[in-house]
């Protein structure tokens, strides 16, 4: 199948959607289909990709025109992609070319789907919904209406969505997470040797994701004092970058806190490194406002670590039916009452990470997401 991939921007330190994008486009490839990736920021998009090696990448320029929008002439590349194309998929709501690019698809013939990356759960519209509203109203959702299908990536964000766009065309598939990465891992001592700290007793709590009010970052730093009182040997290492003032500000807290001196800010982390940290940790916490799949959880669950996330993520019954993790509410009360006792249980920290690393490869395998998307885009050709 002749499939095009388009996200306005590819750079995984805005989270999860750009990381997705990059895992299905190679995995298709992989699987003999014929993809585009069509994008206008090349910064994490693979270098061997870009000089013709794997799936074909196609930058689009920059939005020209005032608000977001092309100039008729700058998609000539994409329209020319087109006539030979059988499908379009694209990622994300808010990204007002993506009205531009649907609108081209149609007067094309080229059917498409819409990937919604949790842009319309609740939480997500909670957040200036006025604007969003409006944006809906203007031309967002005959995006959504002219789509084949809508993507979501859990039934809780089919659930929350679903009032948005037309009834029945929603189709719920998981997020498709390469995890060749995590067959062979690196070990723990690679990052025990980048961060002492995780040499001693500890235990160890890791929270890796974008340094954002959303994740809930306060609420674990709420909850310290009373986990290193229960647990002296404690440490906690926030990894992941974002706004200066905010990051500023939880270092703060941390410091009203009385828990600077086991609170470890390590920035960005990718590649061995980001795994190794992972396969260090006791736990991996995420006191998430709202995810609608949440790569990081599954990520530690991938390396055998086990996870704590929230009740508002959309997944989060998958991760406690892995049996490799646990959803508390988003207290710093109920991160102290739930995982408190937890930390003092490695045997079954241990076990949980067993089981979660076993479920990962079987519900979440390469081939069984592969297969389910690709179901999805015959069914949006055949129409």
């Amino acid at each position: 199948m002749r499939i095009v991939e388009y996200i306005e921007y590819v750079d995984f330190e805005n989270g999860g959607p750009p990381r997705a994008v990059v895992d299905l486009t190679r995995v298709l490839h992989q699987r003999g289909h014929e993809v585009t990736l069509a994008t206008s920021d090349l910064k994490d998009v693979p270098r061997q990709w870009q000089e013709g090696d794997g799936p074909s990448v196609l930058t689009i320029p920059r939005p020209a025109l005032p608000g977001g929008f092309f100039l008729p002439g700058q998609l000539a590349g994409l329209r020319t992609v087109f006539e030979r194309t059988d499908l379009l998929q694209l990622h994300g709501v808010w990204d007002r070319t993506n009205m531009q690019i649907a609108a081209l698809a149609r007067r094309m013939g080229v059917s498409y789907c819409v990937s919604l990356r949790g842009m319309l759960d609740d939480w997500c519209m909670a957040q200036r919904g006025l604007k969003k509203r409006l944006y809906l109203s203007l031309g967002g959702r005959k995006v959504l209406e002219g789509a084949a299908f809508v993507h979501c990536t859990a039934d809780a964000e089919l659930e929350q969505s679903g009032k948005w766009f037309p009834g029945g065309r929603g189709r719920v598939v998981p997020n498709l997470i390469d995890l060749s990465q995590f067959e062979t891992l690196p070990g723990a001592d690679l990052a025990k040797t980048r961060w002492p700290a995780l040499g001693g007793d500890g235990p160890h709590l890791l929270f890796l994701s974008r340094i954002h009010v959303k994740k809930g970052i306060k609420y674990l730093l709420g909850a310290m004092p009373a986990l290193v009182q229960m647990h002296p040997g404690l440490q906690l290492f926030i990894a992941g970058t974002g706004d200066d003032a905010y990051l500023a500000s939880m270092q703060q807290l941390a410091e009203q806190h009385g828990i600077a001196d086991c609170t470890h800010f390590v920035g960005h982390v990718g590649g061995d490194e980001k795994l190794s940290l992972y396969e260090a940790a006791d736990l991996f916490v995420l006191p998430t406002s709202q995810e609608n799949f949440g790569f990081v959880q599954f990520e530690a669950l991938a390396c055998g670590t086990p996870v704590m996330t929230t009740t508002l993520v959309d997944t989060w019954q998958d991760i406690v039916g892995s049996g490799g993790g646990i959803a508390l509410e988003q207290s710093a009360e109920a991160i102290v009452e739930g995982i408190g006792p937890l930390l003092g249980q490695p045997e079954r920290l241990a076990e949980m990470g067993r089981l979660g690393r076993e479920w990962v490869f079987d519900r979440l395998s390469v081939d069984r997401i592969a297969g389910e998307l690709e179901a999805m885009y015959r069914d949006a050709v055949a129409g």
